[in-house]
């Protein structure tokens, strides 16, 4: 009898051990959420002259988002003001200690780009000036390793792409990916690419990355009148899974409708 108890005994200690080892296992997730927004330099497309600063932070801090990507961001330009950095301004309204702006043009005597924030760490930002066969307007593709945490570091990536001609836009597509194959996984990409996702610029993309959307993607263009996807979130890494995709239908603050994912980071 004593022999069957130590037995039994055993089975649970062993049953015990391997739940807790699985549960530890299973523990070893990190949970990210990231936002990928064109602000139209916060300018509410029905006000023309005015620059809200605190709507766009108050859509960003209600969507609880880890990391953003923002296109269209105003630095010190004449339209949105000559004290206004508005990457800055946005970070600390939204609660965000950690941001990089990224100039793609001159503007007004300020910059004109794109913004990265984050409430972890950023380091290695960099700015890559993508090709611009037909002259169009200059586009950047900008990059910054988030460190999650001591043993989770994450390469995110914010662009916004030439409308203007398809084949400027893949060029520029062709560009962010080959410059992206160095990088370290996992990798995000957000941004405004400005085709649709049956366009040979996505679908060239899509061979590297997957996309947070996986079907019947909703339109993200225009807030006023939804008739194209164009804002994406995009990632890379074996040890990455979208947990859920949403497009926001904030219609007063911007032209496009914020987009966001939150993801499952594997240890």
């Amino acid at each position: 009898m004593r022999s069957s108890k130590l037995r039994l005994a055993g089975f649970i200690l062993v049953f015990l051990g391997v739940n807790l080892k699985m549960t530890s296992q299973e523990k070893q997730s990190d949970e990210l959420v990231i936002l990928s927004y064109n602000i139209h330099h916060a300018n509410p497309p029905s006000a023309s002259d005015l620059i809200n600063i605190d709507t766009i932070a108050a859509i960003l801090k209600k969507s609880k988002a880890d990391i953003v990507g923002l296109q269209e961001i105003d630095v010190f330009t004449k339209r949105s003001g000559k004290n206004l950095d508005m990457a800055k301004e946005l970070a600390a309204k939204a609660g965000f200690e950690y941001w990089y702006f990224s100039k793609s043009i001159d503007f007004q005597g300020g910059g004109y780009g794109t913004a990265i924030l984050s409430k972890f760490p950023i380091s290695d930002t960099l700015t890559k000036k993508l090709p611009n066969p037909k002259n169009a307007e200059p586009r950047t593709l900008s990059l910054a390793k988030i460190h999650i945490k001591k043993d989770l570091v994450i390469t995110i990536a914010n662009t916004h792409l030439d409308y203007t001609d398809a084949s400027n836009n893949f060029a520029q597509v062709s560009a962010l990916r080959e410059v992206l194959s160095e990088e370290p996984e996992p990798i995000f990409v957000t941004g405004d690419f400005n085709v649709m996702p049956n366009s040979a610029s996505m679908k060239y993309l899509f061979e590297a990355f997957t996309s947070s959307c996986i079907e019947d993607c909703e339109f993200t263009s225009s807030a006023q009148n939804p008739d194209s996807t164009i804002d994406y979130i995009l990632f890379k890494g074996n040890k990455v899974e979208v947990l859920k995709h949403e497009v926001l239908k904030e219609t007063y603050a911007s032209d496009h409708f914020p987009v966001k994912a939150r993801f499952v980071i594997e240890n």
